[in-house]
């Protein structure tokens, strides 16, 4: 088999550090909490770790509106924690990945500031402003993906800027070849100081169209939709251009040796793909969330594994994600027992999987009523189930008081379960789901077939699916029970037989000839050999 580089054979795992663990007693956590876990996170086995946003920020959005894209915001550290997390991770063999958001900054920015103090402002052109409407009012229909006009005025200079999120967030104008350079600058100073790649925010937002044309009405828009649904995002995103933007921020990226480029991309699998670039010059990953979307039946998942390896260009490495801060949590989507299927599942499709804090012990979402909201989106649409707060809550490490994450107020309220559901519980639990997902990251780092190999769908109904990850060195058989009832007398491929590596229950580790049985909730893998 090929050699393979480490964001191939790896496994990212998704720190949000407001949550992960606090060390000073402010309820948020930190650069030195992240340190102190990192041999948890050997424990675990995963490769790398990506941190979302850690800059200097206002926290509009809690990080996602930058006002300093070179230096730590103080809730967190400062350069030197971060030097020594760095140092740290490396030296355990982990990689470290940063959220890099390019698409905006915050209004706070210095640039920012100086692009509104005149029309005649050099940085003007940094960031998108137009003249009114002929009636006064946007200069077209765009809508913020928060809800409401994504157009604020500034009658100062008589102009409308452009923010896709929060009026606090204004867009930089990427077709400015000052601001390509600068934020090609940030790049290297963060990969001068170690940093082992970038996660894009919301690249496909990157170019929006020359003409500021106005988006179409989305006919599938109705009653309790957000905002954001009600037109298709095909002038505000997604432009053409936006690979050769890409393109060059992927030529920064291979300046400096092995480091990865990974986007976020939420679209349809057809236009998803194109950000592996023109000749693989694009992103490394194009982050592909279409596990987050599924509707977790077999035949569902089946035809979107297919869907989806079948339109990777050649060459294009695979990525699935279950989870991240955006997203209802796994457990909560499909239930508790679904979520050790559903691990088996990522850990066993071809290419790089990502995993998000807390879900390796199953961690829920937090209820958390509007009036007590901190996220912006169910701010601004309240009632509408669009809040990410009940994601983000801190990490339950133990049945102390607050978790383990912190000996002051938790700045999100804790699951009121965490006495139970804990790393410290689930460490000693060789049944518990941390305990699968340990296993199943040891056994796909002990048989590489599972992480390159081919795939190959053996069946798809009934609630059950059955794949094949092949290579010429090993054949593993992976066969996964979505269902509540039990399943008997699922074949084997014709002229095996084999010997079960691992079952979601830990019971199993049997010789099999001929079929196999799948009680309700169960995956299990099977190491296949021929028969004669």
């Amino acid at each position: 088999m090929a050699e393979v580089r480490w964001w191939q054979r790896g496994i990212f795992y998704q720190i949000y550090p407001r949550s992960f663990q606090d060390t000073n007693g402010d309820g948020i956590g930190d650069l030195d909490g992240i340190r102190a876990r990192l041999d948890y996170l050997v424990t675990l086995g995963i490769d790398a770790v990506w941190i979302s946003p850690i800059f200097p920020s206002p926290m509009a959005d809690f990080g996602y509106d930058v006002a300093d894209y070179c230096g730590i915001d103080p809730i967190f550290g400062d350069l030197p924690a971060f030097d020594r997390l760095v140092a740290e991770a490396h030296g355990r063999g982990l990689k470290v990945v940063l959220d890099f958001v390019p698409n905006h900054s915050s209004a706070r920015h210095r640039w920012f500031a100086e692009s509104r103090a005149s029309r005649e402002n050099p940085k003007r052109d940094w960031y998108i402003w137009r003249d009114p409407a002929p009636d006064g009012g946007p200069p077209n229909n765009w809508v913020s993906n928060f809800g409401g006009p994504a157009w604020t005025y500034d009658a100062p200079t008589g102009q409308y800027y452009y923010h896709a999120f929060l009026s606090e967030q204004p867009d930089l104008n990427w077709r400015n070849p000052e601001v390509r350079a600068a934020m090609h600058d940030v790049l290297r100073f963060w990969m001068a100081r170690g940093v082992d790649g970038f996660r894009v925010d919301v690249i496909w937002h990157l170019m929006k169209d020359a003409d500021f044309r106005d988006n179409p009405p989305n006919p599938e828009y109705g009653p309790g939709d957000p905002d954001i649904r009600r037109f298709l995002q095909t002038r505000s995103t997604d432009q053409p251009d936006v690979h050769s933007i890409i393109a060059e921020l992927r030529a920064v990226i291979d300046e400096y040796e092995d480091r990865v480029l990974i986007g976020e991309i939420y679209l349809p699998i057809d236009r998803l793909v194109t950000y592996y670039g023109d000749n693989l010059d694009g992103a490394h990953l194009p982050f592909n969330f279409q596990l987050i979307h599924a509707s977790w039946s077999a035949p569902q998942l089946a035809r979107l594994i297919a869907e989806y390896d079948a339109a990777l260009p050649a060459g294009g490495w695979p990525n699935w994600v279950l989870g991240n801060h955006d997203q209802p949590r796994i457990a909560s989507r499909i239930g508790a027992r679904r979520a050790r299927v559903a691990a088996m599942l990522l850990l066993t499709l071809r290419g790089t999987p990502t995993m998000y804090y807390g879900d390796e012990i199953g961690m829920e979402n937090v209820p958390i009523a509007t009036e007590d909201a901190h996220d912006p989106w169910e701010r601004n649409e309240p009632g509408l189930g669009l809040g990410r707060d009940p994601q983000r809550t801190p990490m339950q490490w133990d049945d102390t008081p607050n978790a383990g994450f912190t000996n002051g107020r938790p700045w999100l309220p804790l699951a009121t379960d965490y006495a139970r559901r804990n790393v410290a519980a689930q460490m000693d639990d060789p049944a518990s789901l941390l305990a699968l997902y340990r296993k199943l990251i040891a056994l796909r780092r002990a048989h590489p077939v599972l992480h390159a190999g081919t795939y190959r769908e053996i069946t798809a109904h009934r609630d059950v699916l059955v794949f094949l990850r092949e290579s010429a060195e090993e054949c593993v058989l992976v066969a996964l029970n979505l269902a509540e009832a039990a399943h008997e007398a699922i074949a084997l491929p014709a002229g095996t037989k084999g010997r079960v590596l691992l079952s979601s229950a830990h019971d199993r580790a049997e010789e099999v000839d001929a079929c196999i049985s799948l009680r309700p909730n169960e995956g299990i893998i099977v190491a296949l050999r021929a028969t004669s």
